[in-house]
């Protein structure tokens, strides 16, 4: 029997180098699992490709000139063919893969001051900005590529740090610096309002909530905090109605004690491993341990890659591809590709 660490050990893979400056987001592509995009202080995105035959990542292409600030994050839409990228210039730039090349196609502008996150939902209609400025706003996304502005979320108190869609269902969530994570879903009259709130007096975080992350079924997330813990929550339903037939999700456990640093990043893998990057440069990967003396799940560290940058972990993003890669990004302004040994 492998010992935990032999089983979800993290093997370097390849390291990319092009960013002049700290490479803040990561996105793979949807249905193109080859691709991986990254985001950066130096203005830029860059386009990777994975060669089937050598496996190895290179530089496909660089997007510049559009943003003026740092881009904070990037997301593809479920698609594939368009990437959305939120910069510190107010900005969200959408692009669109045009027979090879990426093209501007449309400016989304509104937020007064740094866009940190941004999402699409999964049918690719709609999508979520976030930033300093403490509000969430809703785009349509409409014929000829046009995007609409439908709803502006005020409710946060602080910084929003990050939005996410449900990967099922078009409820939104976002977290902030002021300790709480949302939960916005739109009611019969297209309005959106929020629909619960998570934070300390349900057993919540209590520092800033970096990012969240949802498990292959939807069922659970998990979120990452500078409280230093993990907190995994829960629904029974997903139904996206609000008010009654609206499921509460409920804290299901903390993970704490592995982290002595703030915990930037978190992602789920499709099968079940999650993934943390941290302020003290390590990559922490946890499984499921239910020996049944418990309710509900707990987790337990399967690995730690120390010195996995040698600056601040700002982002971890497992591939979906069917044997998926994690991808690491740095302060120092590198992307790590790692593979997980075995997984059980």
């Amino acid at each position: 029997m492998n010992s935990i660490d032999e089983m979800g050990e993290l093997r370097h893979v390849q390291t990319l180098e092009g960013h002049t400056d700290r490479v803040w987001g990561l996105a793979w592509n949807p249905t193109n699992t080859n691709l991986l995009a990254s985001c950066s202080g130096d203005k830029t995105v860059r386009i990777w490709e994975q060669s089937p035959s050598s496996a190895s990542f290179h530089c496909k292409a660089v997007l510049e000139e559009t943003h003026t600030r740092t881009i904070r994050s990037c997301a593809w839409s479920p698609s594939g063919n368009m990437l959305a990228t939120a910069s510190f210039d107010a900005t969200t730039a959408i692009w669109e893969n045009i027979g090879g090349d990426f093209e501007c196609i449309s400016t989304l502008e509104g937020h007064e001051n740094e866009v940190k996150s941004v999402s699409w939902n999964a049918a690719g209609s709609l999508i979520a900005t976030c930033g300093r400025d403490k509000s969430v706003w809703i785009w349509e996304v409409e014929p000829g590529n046009e995007f609409e502005c439908v709803s502006v979320l005020q409710g946060h108190t602080q910084d929003v740090k990050m939005v996410q869609w449900h990967p099922t269902v078009d409820v939104l969530f976002s977290c902030s610096y002021d300790n709480s994570i949302k939960i916005w879903a739109e009611d019969g009259d297209d309005d959106w309002h929020c629909v619960q709130t998570l934070n300390e007096a349900n057993s919540g975080h209590t520092s800033t909530v970096w990012a969240l992350s949802f498990n292959a079924s939807g069922d659970k997330m998990v979120t990452c905090s500078d409280d230093l813990t993990i907190k995994v929550w829960g629904t029974d339903s997903l139904h996206a109605e609000s008010g009654d037939g609206f499921a509460p999700w409920k804290h299901l456990c903390t993970i704490s004690g592995y982290h002595d640093r703030t915990i930037f990043s978190v992602h789920w893998s499709r099968n079940g491993v999650i993934a943390t990057g941290a302020a003290d440069n390590a990559i922490r990967l946890f499984i499921e341990n239910n020996d049944g003396l418990v309710d509900g799940p707990m987790y337990k560290l399967l690995s730690k890659k120390e010195k996995a940058h040698e600056m601040d972990v700002n982002s971890v993003q497992w591939s979906p591809a069917e044997k998926p890669l994690l991808a690491s990004a740095g302060d120092e302004g590198t992307i790590k590709i790692w593979e997980c040994a075995s997984t059980p």
